[in-house]
């Protein structure tokens, strides 16, 4: 009995050894490392089921401090309310280039022409697309953060005189083209046309601007008549673009080409992100802003964005503007402005330039 007891022993120490290096492993590899990634997954499943806005505010406010502090950088990052748990009330394009031409019409003003292409990181499925025009600096810096629907251009006319006039050859003068897929998972594509795009009456504006229904951020309820000489919203269904026997199910890129009339007396003009952008190119023509026997006028290129590959220390002729390499993300309030001056000022040589 003693032998077979002794055999028995025998033949399980090695198991009792292996068991316990088996618990020291876990314990000390294993099981931080398995607790690692329940959290990394719990974490993962917290965010995709939370609205973009309230993990973005968290995490910010682990570095920034007051959560309510960082809401103006959280709109910001992520170009809108971020209120959706999967973000579809969110618009990011992931490729951008934009065309500006300036043409002088009297002494005073010249035509303004933007031609943008926006092609998204995921396709849109809301088809409506919005102009907002304004005069108003404030209203023009809340549209990002209030605008209700996803596809939208925005225009600021920063001389109110010329708001009525300048908005008409806006809304006139639009051209829209897509690229969209329809209900059967096909790919097609509209080149631009005119586009009869509709005035949206201000008893309406609620339905295309949050702040008219309750307070947005930092900005309180607004009452829409206030506005009625300093906004006007257009509207257009992208889906009326498609081919009679399709249906659009969703939009995969867009573009817009728009002119409007700008005082000459503002020696700049500038384009900015409507939501996070990530711009390839940016040109701008002005050989047409000469006018009669006028003096020559210089330019220069200011960007106001993360980073550039724009060089914009010289002022240079009209001739000298060339397309430029932006390839860069752009956020809502980032931009490039193309600024211009007499060559016959006190300061008449052209940086850079014999």
């Amino acid at each position: 009995m003693e032998r077979a007891i002794f055999q028995f022993a025998g033949a399980l120490w090695p198991l009792l050894l292996f068991a316990a290096f088996a618990v020291a492993v876990y314990r000390r590899v294993l099981r931080p490392r398995i607790g690692h990634e329940f959290a990394r997954l719990s974490e993962k499943a917290v965010g995709a089921a939370s609205p973009p806005t309230e993990v973005m505010a968290a995490l910010l406010s682990r570095t920034y401090g007051d959560r309510h502090a960082v809401h103006d950088v959280v709109v910001g990052v992520l170009g809108g309310a971020g209120a959706h748990p999967r973000g579809d009330d969110l618009t990011i394009s992931t490729h951008t280039t934009v065309d500006y031409e300036l043409r002088r019409v009297d002494p005073r003003t010249y035509e303004l022409k933007l031609a943008v292409t926006h092609s998204f990181k995921e396709d849109v499925t809301d088809h409506r697309f919005a102009i907002f025009a304004t005069c108003d600096p404030h209203l023009r810096d809340a549209i990002a953060l209030a605008r209700r629907v996803p596809l939208y251009e925005s225009w600021f006319v920063p001389n109110p005189s010329l708001f009525e006039k300048s908005v008409d050859e806006i809304s006139s003068s639009a051209h829209l083209g897509i690229e969209y897929v329809d209900l059967d998972g096909n790919h097609h594509r509209v080149r631009p046309v005119k586009a009869a795009i509709s005035e949206v009456s201000f008893r309406d504006w609620p339905e295309f601007l949050t702040l008219f229904r309750q307070p947005v951020g930092n900005v309180p309820k607004q009452n829409p008549v206030r506005y009625l000489r300093s906004l006007r919203i257009f509207e257009f269904d992208l889906g009326e673009l498609a081919d009679i026997d399709h249906a659009v199910g969703s939009i995969r890129s867009m573009s817009l080409t728009s002119t409007s009339l700008q005082p000459l007396g503002d020696p700049f003009c500038y384009w900015q992100a409507p939501y996070p952008c990530y711009v390839e190119r940016l040109g701008f023509d002005a050989t047409g802003l000469a006018w009669d026997d006028d003096e020559p006028l210089l330019f220069r290129v200011v960007p106001f964005t993360f980073r550039s590959a724009i060089a914009s220390g010289h002022w240079i002729p009209a001739e000298a503007l060339a397309d430029l390499s932006v390839r860069s993300w752009l956020l809502p309030g980032h931009g490039v402005a193309l600024m211009w001056k007499p060559s016959t000022n006190d300061n008449n040589h052209i940086d850079g330039i014999s």
